[in-house]
């Protein structure tokens, strides 16, 4: 046996099953048979194998063995390859700890809650993590009361929030944005963004704001539902259309970025002699959008690892402070974006 069998993963790749089925046969679970259990065992015996305390305080019977990721529909994975990249990190991330992930597909918002009152109820998860965080998110108030172990992938209005949260640092890259387009010589800034009160939204839009705040810059506002691409499409033209029209667009994420690209073409403005367009998020369409599109790249797949490994310390360390973790952004530069045309 090599040295890697000397931890959960090596001690699993060495006997080709889950670091979860490894992590379960140290701790006797009853859902692992007899012969599983003994190979197992007789293998972290002549590796010197020592399991880890927490993974094991995770998989006996005191909890399942699992974490739950709730996901509304509409909800995650409507941005091309954003859930994918989170879900796989978020399973890297729990792997290394020996325990699963298992996703739950819901409605809607009130179904959800719903949802994450019988996972807690039942047991079925020893944590969850909670993804698009409202403002103030009946999600986060019900798990604070139960007193039930959970992660936010973003913030709430509680300042200083009583709970774990991973959040990317969209005010700063908004402002970075602004900046960095005003000095290409645009003044005429457009915005789409949506309608619903996600914390992620208010961050950026802010930041914006703040950057705007003082200088000699205008700003138009296209919104719309987030899934209604129909009225999506017509606040975007209309700000397209407008006899004052932007000459650089900032999108709330790239998906909508993406549309703007499109309507762009359609109307005949070229970018980024026109019009020069920036996302955000980084998905992998941008790379291949004509023209390729300036975005800002947060590290998604990190990101879920990261806060993976917050939920796994909360679990095991209950009364532990909270954490709240920043993360920055990164610009891509590509070819979207430019000076501003010569005659505004």
């Amino acid at each position: 046996m090599s040295d890697t069998g000397r931890t959960l993963k090596g001690l699993a790749r060495s006997l080709g099953v889950s670091a979860a089925t490894v992590s379960r046969a140290l701790s006797g679970h009853p859902g692992i048979s007899t012969g599983t259990r003994e190979k197992v065992q007789a293998a972290a015996r002549a590796a010197g194998y020592v399991p880890n305390r927490a993974a094991r305080a995770l998989v006996t019977g005191r909890g399942s063995g699992f974490v739950g990721l709730v996901l509304q529909d509409p909800g995650y994975g409507r941005e091309h390859s954003y859930l994918g990249e989170f879900v796989q990190g978020l399973g890297q991330g729990l792997s290394d700890h020996g325990v699963d992930l298992f996703l739950a597909f819901v409605p809607d918002a009130q179904a959800e809650l719903g949802m994450i009152r019988n996972i807690v109820s039942s047991r079925r998860a020893d944590g969850l993590i909670l993804g698009r965080t409202t403002e103030a998110d009946p999600r986060v108030a019900w798990l604070l009361e139960a007193g039930f172990p959970f992660v936010t992938h973003g913030r709430t209005d509680h300042d200083p929030a009583p709970f774990d949260w991973l959040d990317t640092d969209g005010a700063g890259a908004f402002a970075e944005a602004f900046a960095l387009l005003r000095g290409l010589g645009h003044r005429r800034f457009g915005l789409v963004s949506i309608e619903e009160p996600m914390t992620f939204r208010l961050h950026r839009v802010e930041g914006l704001q703040a950057a705007m705040a003082g200088t000699d810059a205008t700003l138009a506002v296209a919104t719309s539902p987030r899934y209604d691409t129909d009225r999506r499409d017509r606040a975007i033209r209309a700000m397209l259309t407008a006899p004052d029209r932007p000459t650089a667009v900032l999108c709330l994420f790239d998906g909508l970025a993406l549309a703007v690209l499109d309507i762009a073409a359609e109307l005949g403005l070229a970018v980024p002699g026109d019009l020069s367009v920036i996302g955000f998020d980084n998905i992998g369409p941008a790379a291949h959008a004509r023209p390729p599109l300036s975005t800002f790249d947060s590290d998604t797949l990190e990101a879920a690892r990261a806060l993976a490994g917050i939920l796994v310390a909360r679990m095991t360390a209950p009364g532990a402070p909270p954490v709240h973790r920043l993360i920055q952004t990164r610009f891509v530069p590509r070819a979207s974006h430019g000076p501003a045309p010569a005659n505004t």
